[in-house]
């Protein structure tokens, strides 16, 4: 229940947009993560590694990185995708938490390219778990992107990692899988089609507004100008407070947005329960190897009382490292 876009209205500026909506608060944090940070898979020991990037990452209940950005300028994103299908687990093939998807590739990689070339040729398993809090299956699907532009989608179905690779896939959201959303994007008027524009909160039409809104952005004078661009294509992708509906379960309420810098390093991350937007210069933060994992508290930000405001990376309080999600 999210939507992703990505625009670079130049050489000099390649931004990430999404949001996360859900169903029930996922209890965000920022953390900071140093290179050299020892890991695990989060289900066997077929796939073990320590951290070549440093990274910043948006957590769901500190057990999971869900989006995020290492300081090469690779950038990965989590999304729901309802037709997710793993497969059995096969011990010959190295294997991945969902909750670590991300942060395994932000850890070993500087492009797409070279993320891609490892998932196709290690094959990786995606596995997963319940939500700790709904109990419902996590099932997703990936969005990558770096500094170059570039881009690709990565969904597993029937048990297989099925990729887009191309700088032109600017889009992704929910079900139904990317193939058919770039199919059901050809029916609308400006894309090959006759439909009018939709202004429904079903993932399709949310992929066609976000597809359509980014084509139509004006030059920025600068890079705040950008930022508040593609903000605005990410809120018109938005979902107001709702009360979750079991009929419509991709059209949940948007709990926060972020927007990535991925050639200035800036991460840009804003909660919709708070009225301030906060970012992070990752030039600011210490990720040298041997330096400590550090966390921003954004579930005790008090908002309007004085809450965090502005640029916030020396505001990342010392942490212990962050555990990830087991899954089977």
């Amino acid at each position: 229940m999210c939507t992703r876009t990505l625009w670079s209205p130049n050489r000099e500026l390649v931004l990430a947009g999404r949001t996360m909506d859900y169903g029930v608060d996922l209890r965000t944090n920022l953390w900071a993560f140093p290179r050299g940070m020892a890991r695990d898979n989060g289900v066997d020991d077929t796939l073990r590694w320590t951290s070549t990037y440093g990274s910043v990452v948006a957590a769901a209940y500190d057990l999971a990185s869900t989006d995020g950005i290492n300081e090469a300028g690779l950038a990965g994103h989590l999304l729901w995708l309802a037709e997710s299908d793993y497969g059995d687990r096969d011990p010959a093939r190295p294997a991945l938490s969902a909750s670590a998807w991300v942060q395994y590739l932000l850890d070993n990689f500087a492009t797409v390219a070279e993320a891609v070339a490892w998932m196709r040729q290690s094959r990786v398993q995606i596995r997963t778990s319940g939500d700790p809090v709904t109990s419902d299956t996590v099932t997703v699907h990936l969005a990558l992107d770096d500094r170059t532009g570039d881009s690709a989608i990565v969904e597993y179905i029937d048990g297989e990692p099925h990729i887009w690779h191309d700088r032109s896939y600017a889009v992704m959201t929910n079900s139904p899988p990317f193939a058919e959303q770039l199919e059901r994007l050809r029916e609308i008027k400006g894309f090959g089609g006759d439909r009018p524009l939709p202004g429904g909160n079903d993932a399709d039409e949310r992929f066609a507004r976000a597809a359509f809104y980014l084509e139509h952005l004006p030059d920025p004078a600068d890079r705040t100008e950008a930022v508040a661009e593609i903000l605005s294509v990410m809120r018109n992708a938005s979902q107001p407070f709702r009360v979750p509906d079991p009929d419509h379960p991709n059209a949940s309420t948007t709990l926060w947005r972020t927007v990535t810098d991925h050639v200035d390093g800036v991460y840009v991350f804003e909660n919709t329960r708070r009225p301030n937007i906060v970012w992070v210069r990752l030039d600011n933060l210490d990720l040298s190897e041997g330096a400590p994992t550090r966390r921003l508290d954004l579930v005790a930000d008090p908002g309007l009382e004085g809450g965090l405001v502005g640029e916030v990376s020396g505001q990342f309080e010392e942490s212990a490292p962050m555990e990830f999600l087991r899954a089977t």
